[in-house]
This record gives C-alpha cells, structure tokens and sequence, in this order.
C-alpha cells in the first residue's frame, strides 16, 4: 500500500477557506501598489499556486522593496525576522 502524501496544504484547505467573501478577484487586487515600509497583513486569497506558507496567514509585517510583480515583506516572528517574496495579491494594508 502507497503512503500518502504530507504535502503543503494537506489539513489545512479548511483554514483558507474564504466563505465569507466573494470567490472571483477583481482587477484592483491584482494591481496593488506599495511602498517602502508600509505595514502589510499577509492574507492568502485567490488561487494556492504562489500563496505564502500558511503559518505566515495574518501576520503583520513591512515592505522592504519590490521583486518583480511581488513584494519583499519582513515578518518578526519571537526575535526572529523572516523575508518572504509575496504577490501583492495576498498583501492588504494593515
């Protein structure tokens, strides 16, 4: 018998759920723009493809340049600071 696969989203598809809001994006969320040290909330939305991890779902962080179409954002988790590559898709002003 095969073993299952552990892969990024198993167990968690209900955690990302959006059944409060609408499932079609429109154009403006994909158009965002930001600056240099804006405060972001990292919100996964739209299709799993290119989504931050999901322990990074909610947290705040600041904007430190742009790469390409995505933003590089600086996440303190405990003393610890983490740069994540995030499409502005699933970036909200905070």
């Amino acid at each position: 018998m095969t073993k299952r696969s552990g892969g990024l989203f198993v167990g968690r598809t209900r955690h990302l759920a959006r059944h409060h809001k609408p499932s079609t994006l429109s154009v403006a969320t994909f158009i965002k723009q930001f600056k240099e040290g804006d405060k972001v909330a990292i919100v996964p939305k739209g299709n799993f493809r290119n989504i931050p991890h999901p322990r990074y779902r909610g947290r705040i962080g600041t904007v430190v340049s742009k790469r390409g179409d995505a933003y590089e954002v600086r996440v303190k988790i405990m003393s610890a600071q983490r740069t994540l590559i995030v499409p502005a898709v699933h970036l909200e002003k905070a």
